[in-house]
């Protein structure tokens, strides 16, 4: 269709809408944010004309949405923006998205198989005196769980520097403390404890103290850390259960981990629930 003054051949948005294959909805939204607006609007009729070159354009937002890109992203691209470094990110953010879906697969077979049920069962609870001890310690914020390789043995390093002739308690106990009322994948707050055979100075963020003797749960979980979530499970139902109270934050106790077990299946964890009777609670 020809536009009065105009040479190139236009198209009304009907038209044009059908020609691109997309919505007269989705055409004027991209209207709405500058995305693709029309080559002409009448101003008698107010309709709407789009031309040939405009279906390249389209074309070519409708091929950065097809692969997730937003329209800011798109806008910016088509502003000329570099948009190699859109994609490598929308990659990242692809590939991010594909190690989630297969984790979900895996449980989704994990569940079908029978197999988690069959975990869950795999548990026992015992209830054990946890004795008072002697403890470095020290609280910090952790990004992800990944950082405790790297952050817990610079701790001990830390304080071997300071008091060389210290020895760990025997048997060997270290454990961290969650103190957060919230479970946290990021960013959250722990206390990491190594129990020792005599008080010391506390020195920087380092602090020695004494823990008192409690009441606790037991559960032993043995596997990879992302496991937990099934210990504790099985753990708080058997304190309900049975007639107990969670009454201090639960400690997970690392016996054997990635420092002398190469396989993630050999890791043991003794996760420790601090508890008293219901009965017992003034």
């Amino acid at each position: 269709m020809n536009v009065r003054g105009r040479s190139e051949a236009m198209y009304r948005i009907g038209e044009f809408s059908k020609m691109s294959k997309t919505t007269i909805k989705t055409l004027h939204y991209y209207d709405e944010i500058d995305l693709l607006k029309p080559e002409y609007i009448d101003p008698l009729t107010n309709y709407r004309f789009y031309t040939t070159n405009q279906l390249v354009r389209l074309h070519h937002i409708q091929s950065l949405r097809q692969i997730g890109l937003v329209p800011d992203e798109i806008k910016l691209i088509l502003s000329g923006a570099s948009q190699e470094d859109i994609l490598h990110k929308r990659k990242a953010e692809v590939l991010a998205e594909i190690e989630n879906a297969q984790q979900q697969l895996s449980r989704i077979e994990f569940i079908l198989s029978g197999q988690e049920e069959e975990t869950f069962m795999n548990y026992q609870a015992t209830i054990k005196e946890l004795p008072e001890c002697i403890v470095y310690s020290k609280k910090m914020t952790i990004p992800n769980y990944n950082a405790y390789f790297q952050l817990i043995p610079a701790i001990g390093e830390k304080v071997m520097k300071r008091y060389p002739d210290l020895k760990c308690a025997t048997p060997e106990y270290c454990f961290i403390v969650y103190p957060d009322g919230e479970y946290k994948e990021q960013n959250f707050n722990v206390e990491f404890c190594e129990a020792v055979t005599e008080m010391k100075e506390s020195f920087e963020d380092i602090v020695f103290k004494k823990i008192q003797a409690v009441s606790a749960v037991s559960v032993m979980h043995k596997g990879p850390y992302a496991g937990f979530d099934k210990a504790y499970a099985y753990a708080f139902k058997w304190i309900e259960d049975n007639g107990y109270t969670v009454v201090g934050s639960p400690r997970e106790n690392y016996i054997d981990g990635i420092w002398n077990k190469e396989d993630e299946a050999d890791w043991l964890t003794e996760l420790q629930i601090p508890i008293c009777k219901m009965n017992e609670i003034k």
